[in-house]
């Protein structure tokens, strides 16, 4: 019995050693103790586990021979001396002298506070990433499969000229893919959730990524007005009687303008994200607006009220949207490359279409309401029968991406603007490429038809609008106003030419060449 007893005693003194070298430990990661209690624990940890040693060693056998006369059982048996006396009543001492010094360590009088004898914890902070300014996509998860985000959708990939590579306001680009031309993500704060609305949600593929490209320089200062938009015009709209236009913006807002007056009519609302597309529908009365928060909205003319919300759940934000004639459907185009078929009077899905394999960037419908062309940034084109949700053809139309698609009245002919910086007409039933207008040095951005079908007007992220002959191909008239890329034209009721850009004014342009007028000018900054 004894023996395991002094056995015990022995493991317990190596475990006091072992418990004073721990506390050592710190010090070689890098956070040593005060040098006084460095030598304390240090001179306890080595007696113990001395004494523990020693204890041990005292429980071995002598080197004396066993004495016949011992007994070798029974209780006597128990009691009888064993291994090397001398060395286990030293063994004694020594943890006796490693609990005092332990004990006079934490509670001596000239004990420090524990506060004093731990330096201070150190924290670093990192600097702040500075904020992007308005003109700026937001840094997303990109660089993978297929696009998303003016803060926008992106291109296929090829070296841009240096001139358009400065003119490009702040785009999303994957690393595959050509440089994307889009405007600049939104600067004002998120909008209020319309509080009383019914929601559409359409089924597809998942939300791809996207990269950044760097920021356009800041356009020259411009007129300013309190109602004006915040950030670069988009979208450009003229109601069926051509009194009033319609604007979207990378400021979310939607504005209602009236033309023969010069004055803001009121805002229609806001999008949660950027808006891309803002349509006057057939009846006069109300407007079907889109952007990157997925969501279609129709809103009414006369006060903004919210009447129906389409979403498009998993297919992503809306890059572009258009609207049958009589307006039974519309086609919206996504950053995840869907298309989908919506049924506005019954206000639900007809067809969600796979699609492209990268962000699409351009949509137009026939004048019949039964076919839809639309373009990616890869430049490939597709047409479908929206009608029975299936495609038509599809091909490679341009060597980067494709813009402003625009059905000719015939319904068989189409013009697509691109990022190859060509204007192309395609005859719709050989598929084969018509007639070609060069003249741009940057990316085709938009394209509108005049009522009459015989002029195109196009702007790009050249800075410059111009007007073209549909029959020959020639160029009327080219329109530079200094300020940076444009994004957005349509023809007015007069026949000028409409156009929006970066610097968020609205321009009036003569049809036959000269010199613009500021319609709306953009706010402050």
């Amino acid at each position: 019995m004894k023996r395991s007893t002094d056995r015990l005693l022995a493991l317990a003194m190596l475990v006091v050693g072992v418990v004073c070298f721990a506390k050592l430990y710190p010090a070689l990661g890098g956070k040593p103790l005060a040098p006084a209690r460095l030598e304390v624990f240090g001179l306890a940890g080595v007696l113990s586990v001395l004494a523990g040693l020693l204890f041990l060693a005292g429980l071995l056998p002598g080197a004396a021979k066993h004495d016949p006369a011992a007994p070798l059982f029974g209780r006597d048996a128990e009691i009888a001396p064993a291994g090397h006396p001398r060395l286990r009543r030293a063994a004694f001492a020594l943890p006796l002298l490693a609990l005092i010094v332990i004990v006079a360590d934490q509670f001596g009088p000239w004990r420090a506070p524990r506060a004093n004898s731990e330096p201070a914890k150190e924290t670093v902070t990192a600097p702040a990433q500075p904020a992007p300014r308005p003109s700026e996509s937001k840094p997303e998860r990109e660089t993978s499969a297929r696009p998303i985000t003016p803060e926008v959708s992106v291109e296929p990939a090829t070296a841009a000229p240096a001139q358009e590579e400065a003119a490009t306001p702040a785009l999303p680009e994957p690393a595959t893919a050509p440089a994307q031309p889009m405007p600049p993500a939104a600067s004002t704060p998120p909008p209020v959730q319309p509080a009383q609305s019914t929601e559409l949600t359409a089924l597809a593929p998942g939300t791809p990524a996207e990269t950044v490209a760097p920021p356009p320089p800041a356009p020259p200062a411009q007129p300013t007005a309190l109602e004006g938009h915040r950030d670069a015009v988009v979208w450009l709209a003229v109601s069926a009687d051509g009194h009033e236009i319609m604007s979207a913006s990378t400021d979310r807002m939607i504005k209602l303008w009236d033309v023969d007056g010069k004055r803001l009519i009121r805002d229609l609302g806001r999008q949660k994200d950027m808006a891309r597309s803002a349509l006057f529908m057939p009846d006069g009365k109300t407007a079907l607006t889109a952007g990157d928060d997925g969501e279609i909205v129709l809103r009414q003319l006369s006060d903004g009220t919210v009447l129906h919300v389409f979403s498009s759940g998993a297919n992503g934000g809306v890059r572009q949207l258009k609207i049958s004639s009589d307006g039974k459907r519309a086609v919206s185009g996504h950053d995840t490359g869907s298309v989908v078929v919506w049924d506005l009077e019954k206000g639900e899905v007809l067809h969600v279409l796979p699609g492209h394999d990268w962000s699409v960037s351009s949509v137009a419908i026939s004048p019949d309401g039964t076919r839809a062309l639309t373009g990616s940034i890869d430049g490939e084109l597709k047409l479908w029968d929206i009608v029975a949700g299936k495609q038509l053809r599809s091909w490679h139309g341009h060597d980067r991406g494709a813009y402003g698609a625009v059905f000719l009245a015939d319904g068989h002919h189409a013009v697509t603007g691109s990022g190859d910086y060509t204007i192309k007409l395609w005859d719709l039933d050989t598929f084969k490429e018509v007639r070609r207008f060069d003249g741009h040095s940057g990316t085709v951005y938009a394209l509108a038809l005049s009522a009459d079908g015989k002029r195109l007007g196009s702007v790009s992220l050249d800075g410059t609008a111009r007007i073209w002959n549909m029959d020959t191909g020639a160029e009327i008239a080219e329109f530079d106003p200094g300020t940076g890329p444009i994004y957005s034209v349509a023809f007015a009721a007069n026949g000028t030419l409409l156009t929006g850009g970066i610097d968020r004014t609205i321009r009036d342009w003569p049809a036959a060449g000269g010199d613009g007028t500021v319609l709306f000018a953009g706010a402050p900054e």
